[in-house]
């Protein structure tokens, strides 16, 4: 499970039922339980997301690697997409703030 920041003044584009929305409109389908969103797709077996609070989103992932190459090419790039959308941050930020995270957990 990772904690992902959610980029300050993003959250009100994912609260009350704004999260779900955003994945059913990435990748089709979503379940709810309780708090949890879960999604199937490609080879997300499943994705799970819920909200910590307005500063955190937990992302609970497995991967299928029993998948063609052109279903996992597709279910990176939405997975990329439902990242950028749901935490204001893309990529390379995320990848920077999880980083500085890392190195100040060492010292």
């Amino acid at each position: 499970m990772q904690e992902q920041d959610i980029k300050r003044g993003h959250f009100k584009n994912i609260e009350s039922g704004k999260l779900k929305d955003m994945m059913e409109e990435i990748f089709g389908s979503v379940e709810e339980d309780g708090e949890k969103i879960i999604v199937h797709y490609g080879a997300l077996a499943p994705l799970t997301t819920w909200i910590k609070d307005k500063s955190t989103l937990c992302v609970d992932t497995q991967m299928n690697t029993d998948v063609d190459e052109d279903t996992a090419m597709e279910t990176r790039k939405r997975y990329n997409l439902f990242l950028d959308k749901s935490t204001g941050f893309n990529s390379k930020q995320r990848r920077e703030r999880l980083q500085k995270k890392a190195k100040e957990g060492t010292d």
